[in-house]
Order: C-alpha cells, then structure tokens, then sequence
C-alpha cells in the first residue's frame, strides 16, 4: 500500500499533541516545587490528538484492507497483522511501567495492582479501577482498548464487500452509543458505547470515498482544514461534546490529508519529516511519558530545571521523546512487529 505522506503528517500532528499537553502538565508540576511562574497554553486542545488519530485509525483500516474484504480467512489475517502491530509495543510499556510499580510502589495505588486489574490491561479489556477511571493499568492504553474493539467489530465484517461492510458497521456503532445513551450499562459496556466511537466511523467513510474516487481541490482541502481548526478552537472553548468539538474537526483533518491527488512519495521537506515521524506516531505516543518523567527527575535533582525555566523544560522533553521513538521505531518496533507477524500470518502472501 502506497503511504499517504499528509496522513503521516497529521498522525505526527497527534502524537506531538500529546506529548506536549503531558510535556505542558509536568512542567506545571515542576513549577509548583519549583516557584516558577506558568501558566500553560490552553488555546490549543491538545487534548484532541487522540481524535485525530481515531479519525485516521478508521481511515487506514478500511483504506489498507481494500484487498482484504470478502477475501477467505480475511478476519484472522486482519486480526493477526494488527495484534502485530499493536501489541507488543504496548505490552512492553506495560511491563515497563508495571516493573516501576513494583520497584516503587508509591509511584501508584498499590489496589491497581491487582492481579485481575493486571490481566485484563493486557488483554485490552476496559475495567474500573479503584478509583473510579476506566483506564489500564498503563493509563495511555485506554486508547487502545477502543481500538482493538474496533479491530475486532471490523474482523467480524470483512466477509461482506467493502461498501456494506463499512456502511454495517458504522450502522452498529451508532447503534450501540444510541443504546449507551438511553441505558445505563455496566463496564466494560458503557465504555465501548462511548460516542468517541463514532470517530472510526468517520474514519471509514472518509476511505470509501476515496475507494470509490473522490478527489478534492487543494482549495477545498484548505478549507476543511481552515474549519476544522476554528471548530476545534470554538469547540473546545464552548465545551462541546467531544465527539462534536474533537471529532468533526478530526474528520475534516483527516479528509484533507487523504483525499488529495495520490502520491507515491514525500516530496517536499515537510513530507519527508512528517513521514519518518508519522512512522514512529505510535512509539512516541506510548514512550514519551517515559522520557519526559525522567528528563523532570534528572533535571530537578541535578538543580539544573531552576536555571531552564518550564518552556525550555517542554522542548527539551518533546525533543527527547521525539527522538526516543525514531529510535524506539526503528531499533525495536518495526522489527520486532514484523517477526511477529511472519509467525501470526500464513496466509500473508495469499492475502497481501
């Protein structure tokens, strides 16, 4: 499948989004043992990262799997090539921080712990914890537990050609948040009738129309991005619905990148840095607090974060857990997904 170079830009986007509203909470951290003076910049919903990757997430599943529907066998191939690509690098954040637990428990309420709690945060089953999150035990794979739901819905569905399957699908969806919204459900029901849900759907009709040809103007595609920004902005500031505030303007993202002319490669200085970061959006999405935790420890114990102030703080961090998963990328999750697929996929060649 030819890379879509403004997809990997906008999933770079996300992930630096990310790390910036985290990167941005633990300077004020800093700041309140440190007596700095900071006030973070909240013009910006950094927060809706996750809503654009979403978006695109449901746009690169059905766009990747054109080869896939009514194919034989096609719901195990799926499943397999993304349980490679998804699960282990989380599962080794998960350990990671499983181990700093257990090295240092005061880090973490000690109830979180709990074998079961433990179990199922790897299985990427939502539960509550104990204090009432409905998050696992490494906080940030709650994202993933929506998209393994969805993973699993879309596996379901690949028997049906391209067009009734996304058409089905987003139907269902829609259907549950209707349910969750009229009933009130007991988790892990509630959690995946959450309307956050609908973004993949958005996702997937944005790729069947590509599939079935649509083609904007650069105008347009400036347009949809102009709007999605001040909807985002407008959203944000008025306390929207998520799905309304993140999600639509997401979606207008999302189709600005993707339904320009194809391009069978990066061109231009942007593209090219957008690409190589697009690739590692993933590990810098799940490595970043790792990196931006130390960087606070080692520059407040060493009495250097007095001399940098908290904006010098925030790019130093985004920087080092930028360039921690270009190498995280390469030196370890893209080989390690590819062994594993190789062993979790006979029919690849068949289906490729």
């Amino acid at each position: 499948m030819t890379k879509l170079p403004y997809i990997q830009v906008l999933r770079a986007c996300a992930a630096l989004s990310i790390a910036i509203l985290h990167a941005q909470y633990d300077a004020g951290l800093m700041a309140a043992q440190l007596g700095w003076q900071f006030e973070p910049f909240q013009a910006v919903p950094w927060a809706a990262g996750v809503d654009v990757f979403f978006v695109i997430s449901g746009f690169i599943i059905v766009h990747a799997s054109r080869n896939l529907f009514e194919a034989p066998g096609a719901g195990k191939v799926f499943l397999a090539r993304r349980v490679a690509r998804v699960a282990p690098l989380y599962w080794t954040a998960t350990t990671l921080y499983l181990a700093v637990a257990l090295i240092s428990p005061e880090v973490l309420n000690r109830s979180i712990l709990e074998p079961g709690f433990v179990l199922a945060s790897y299985l990427f089953i939502p539960l509550a914890r104990p204090d009432g999150l409905v998050q696992p035990l490494y906080s940030l794979g709650w994202t993933l537990n929506y998209e393994m739901y969805f993973y699993l819905l879309f596996a379901l569905v690949l028997f049906w050609p391209m067009r009734r399957a996304v058409i089905g699908l987003a139907a269902a969806l829609a259907a549950t948040v209707v349910v969750g919204g009229l009933v009130a459900l007991p988790q892990p029901l509630a959690f995946w009738t959450d309307p956050i849900v609908l973004e993949f759907a958005l996702g997937m009709g944005l790729a069947l129309l590509k599939a079935e040809g649509l083609v904007l103007s650069r105008p347009v595609r400036a347009a949809l991005v102009t709007g999605g920004l001040v909807l985002l902005v407008g959203g944000a500031a008025a306390d929207w619905p998520r799905m309304i505030a993140f999600g639509i303007p997401a979606a207008l993202f999302v189709a600005a990148a993707a339904l320009g002319p194809d391009r069978v490669r990066a061109t231009t200085w942007l593209t090219r840095t957008g690409s190589a970061l697009g690739d590692a959006s993933y590990a810098l999405y799940l490595t970043h607090p790792f990196v931006i935790r130390a960087g606070r420890e080692v520059l407040v114990e060493s009495g250097l974060a007095s001399a940098i102030g908290p904006w010098a703080y925030i790019v130093l961090a985004v920087t080092g857990a930028v360039l921690a998963s270009l190498l995280v990328f390469r030196w370890y999750e893209r080989p390690v997904t590819e062994w594993i697929r190789q062993r979790l996929e006979p029919a690849r060649l068949q289906l490729a």
